[in-house]
């Protein structure tokens, strides 16, 4: 863990990060057969089309996950980092990945584990290749010539700046005309450029993709992403990047009428707050007022980027990262996304390949603990982190769906620990200090002994003891120890034997 062992957040602002709620008081618990599928996701990135498949079957839809994203589908340039996928030189779907057969198998299975797969799609850019090349599946290419799909009229020149690169973020003209990092910039008001843009999303769609994220949709205007999405078919999920900066004219609100966007200051705001000393619960009124509406937002702790930039916590951080997660999972503000990767010691690493450079088709086990057991980190560089497979995150999982739909009530504090529920169903308490804690947290659970799903893993279907501690609830307080750095929750079905 950096610094203290997490130490906590400020009153001002994990109300904004956990206060919420929606259903009614009095609601009957639910019966555990009858739960509905999660709406957490997963990131599985950088993962064959075989690979996922596999953990849709194996532990994904096991665990109650209800969707998952995966990455760009189309042939890219040739090269060994991980950002080759974010260069696409055609609209095949051929790639390191997997072929379009194996993309077709995928969506099936997964769909058939009751998991939606989500296409990460390009189409802000194509290459950012100088010289005319060859592409992963052979396609000839340069950079702004790809036969048969777009050639030089088809792109921006912005002539903003000497090389056409976008050097003033902000400039509204500069960040959606001119060249990102020499990515060949699409012009995505050209309606010639709209329709094989719909082409290729529709392909996907038609390939059993149940919806798109748009990467660097900041950089393309929201009126351009929302004619282009408009023409897809009814019922398709879209989810924008927009990265948001205080400094920037760009928001991602501008791009909530048509789908929802990652909302990238929730999980810059929790390591400030989890490192500042002090939990509380302060009362807030509405919509959180620097994030986008609950309902257009998709939450993370880390992803493909910013594991490698801004994340303040990752899977690295061991017990201070299940933290952070079980919190995100517990909250009932936005649809959350589990990041699960690899290890690198190269920003640009790429994930391991076989002599052929194909990702190798790694799987996780349904019972990977990961370097959580430890806090520290125990992988080797291209081995799989599995987060979304570690029994405390798949724990969590689950109470999220046990909890679906209840009151998030207020939180109490004791020390440096701090702990609520989600009314009538489920109990979470954190301990982001340096010292042992204990806490009493109200709730209306009945009356018992129930396992701790962090310690022990998920509980539903599960017969015999429990596997990790025990949580006593007695007089309408769940009474809870925690170590240093600790995370513990249980749930109404999580009852001891």
């Amino acid at each position: 863990m950096r610094r203290r062992a997490v130490a906590a957040a400020s009153a001002a602002t994990v109300g904004a990060l956990l206060l919420g709620g929606c259903a009614g008081a009095g609601e009957p618990v639910v019966d555990p057969s009858t739960l509905e599928r999660g709406d957490v996701g997963v990131q599985l990135f950088q993962l064959p089309w075989t690979a996922v498949a596999q953990e849709c079957e194996r532990v994904i839809g096991p665990a109650g996950y209800g969707w998952v994203l995966v990455s760009p589908a189309q042939e890219h340039i040739v090269a060994e980092p991980w950002w080759a996928s974010y260069q696409p030189v055609s609209a095949r779907i051929e790639s390191r990945l997997g072929t379009r057969a194996e993309f077709a198998e995928m969506t099936a299975r997964c769909a058939a584990a009751g998991v939606d797969v989500i296409a990460d799609a390009v189409i802000n850019h194509m290459s950012g290749r100088d010289q005319p090349s060859v592409g992963w599946a052979g396609s000839p290419y340069s950079h702004f010539e790809y036969p048969g799909l777009f050639d030089d009229g088809d792109f921006h020149h912005c002539g903003l700046t000497a090389d056409d690169d976008i050097r003033d973020y902000t400039s509204r003209e500069q960040v959606q005309s001119c060249e990102l990092v020499n990515l060949a910039d699409l012009d995505t008001a050209s309606p010639h450029v709209r329709e094989r843009i719909v082409a290729l999303l529709t392909d996907l769609i038609d390939l059993g993709a149940a919806g798109v994220r748009i990467d660097a949709a900041k950089h393309i205007p929201a009126d351009d992403v929302a004619a282009i999405v408009g023409a897809l078919p009814d019922g398709t999920r879209v989810i924008s990047e927009v990265i948001r900066s205080a400094r920037e004219p760009i928001a991602p609100e501008e791009y909530t009428a048509f789908g929802e966007v990652f909302e990238f200051q929730y999980a810059r705001d929790l390591w400030p707050q989890l490192e500042s000393g002090l939990l509380a619960d302060p009362e807030l009124d509405g919509d959180r007022p620097a994030h986008v509406p609950s309902s257009a937002a998709v939450v993370f702790i880390d992803n493909h980027d910013t594991e490698r930039g801004e994340a303040d916590l990752t899977w690295r951080d061991g017990d201070a990262y299940v933290m952070a997660v079980a919190l995100m999972l517990a909250d009932d503000y936005g649809t959350p996304v589990v990041y699960s990767g690899y290890a690198f010691s190269d920003r640009d690493a790429g994930a391991p390949t076989d002599a052929a450079g194909r990702v190798l088709g790694t799987v996780c086990t349904g019972d990977a603990v990961g370097p959580a057991a430890s806090g520290a980190a125990a992988l080797e560089d291209g081995d799989r982190t599995c987060v979304h497979a570690w029994p405390q995150i798949r724990g969590m999982v689950e109470l999220r769906r046990v909890a679906a739909g209840a009151d998030r009530l207020p939180g109490v504090v004791a020390g440096d620990a701090f702990g609520f529920e989600r009314e009538g169903r489920a109990v979470i308490a954190v301990n982001p200090g340096t010292e042992p804690a204990e806490i009493a947290v109200p709730t209306s659970l009945p009356d018992g002994r129930y396992c701790d799903v962090i310690s022990g893993g998920p509980r539903i279907g599960v017969d015999g003891p429990c596997t990790g501690a025990v949580i006593e609830v007695a007089g309408g307080a769940a009474r809870i120890a925690l170590a240093a750095g600790a995370t513990a929750a249980t749930h109404r079905f999580a009852t001891a034997p």
